[in-house]
Order: structure tokens, then C-alpha cells, then sequence
């Protein structure tokens, strides 16, 4: 089982919602280490807490429209899913999933959270998104080229 799982979310048909699975596509490209494995879905599902046994890094990416920024990375804590229903959760709650269902604390995970602006079906990236899918591309090859607890701490968009 590979070490590091890298999730990126989102529809390739739905203009900027597919940065996360368009960084996966980069990733695959530049083949980083062996200990590696990506995973791409349309949204988080309750049945990937189960993807997460056995890492010692997890990193989930999606597009955002609250990220003032071209992209922000953080730590993520667990968070109980407030919704009435599963059909599609967030990674706070995917991690709580894991700890409910694994009873142990989930292992490290972070989210890197992408600026996007159009989701309309069948339209291409915005030039914003594509601008900041350059920059996420960038950091992650950072990310994966040192995959450690410590290193990816210190690269917290807060500490940036």
C-alpha cells in the first residue's frame, strides 16, 4: 500500500470544478515516487474513510470558491458531516468517518483548496482557474518531492 494518497475531487464537466481531478492528471504525468497513489471521484463518499488506512499522508484537492487566494493548503481536523445525508461529504467529515469507524485517530491529512469561479455543465477552466492550477501544480510537486509530516506543516498557506 502506497504511503501517500493524494484524493482530487471534482467533474471534468463542470468548468473550474475540475481542478482537483486536473492536478491528478499532472501528478501522473510527472510520476513523483512509488509510494504513491492517487484517487479521483466526482465528490467524497462515506466509503473512502476506508482509503485512508494505512497512510502516512493524505492529501485531498478540490476546487473552492471561498479561497481568496490562487489556492490555500491547511491541516484538516475531523468534523462531524451536519447534513442529513451522506451523498456527499466534506474531508473533515471523511476523517471522522474513519475515526468512528477505525476507533483511532485518522492519519495526517490536509486539503489544498483551489480558486475557482465557473461550474457550469460543459464549460472549459476559466483563465482565473487555469492561472491558479499552474500554482497548485507547482506547490504539489513541492509537496510530494519532500512527503513529510513536518515539511508539509511548515508549508501551510498560513505560514507561507
Amino acid at each position: 500500500m502506497a504511503n501517500v494518497l493524494v484524493f482530487g475531487y471534482g467533474n471534468l464537466s463542470r468548468g473550474d470544478d475540475a481542478l482537483g481531478p486536473l492536478v491528478l492528471e499532472y501528478i501522473e504525468q510527472n510520476s513523483y515516487f512509488d509510494g504513491l497513489e492517487i484517487i479521483t471521484d466526482f465528490q467524497l463518499q462515506i466509503e473512502h474513510a476506508l482509503d485512508l488506512e494505512g497512510r502516512e499522508l493524505i492529501l485531498f484537492i478540490d476546487a473552492s470558491v471561498a479561497c481568496d487566494q490562487a489556492f490555500s493548503f491547511a491541516k484538516l481536523a475531523p468534523e462531524k458531516d451536519k447534513s442529513y445525508t451522506t451523498h456527499a461529504m466534506s474531508p473533515a467529515s471523511v476523517l471522522s468517518v474513519y475515526q468512528d469507524i477505525m476507533h483511532k485517530q485518522s492519519p495526517p491529512c490536509f486539503l489544498l483548496s483551489i480558486q475557482a469561479l465557473e461550474f457550469e455543465l460543459g464549460n472549459d477552466l476559466s483563465q482565473r482557474a487555469r492561472s491558479n492550477l499552474d500554482a497548485a501544480n507547482s506547490f504539489v510537486e513541492q509537496l510530494l518531492g519532500d512527503p513529510d509530516l513536518g515539511f508539509w506543516l511548515e508549508c501551510e498557506t498560513s505560514n507561507l
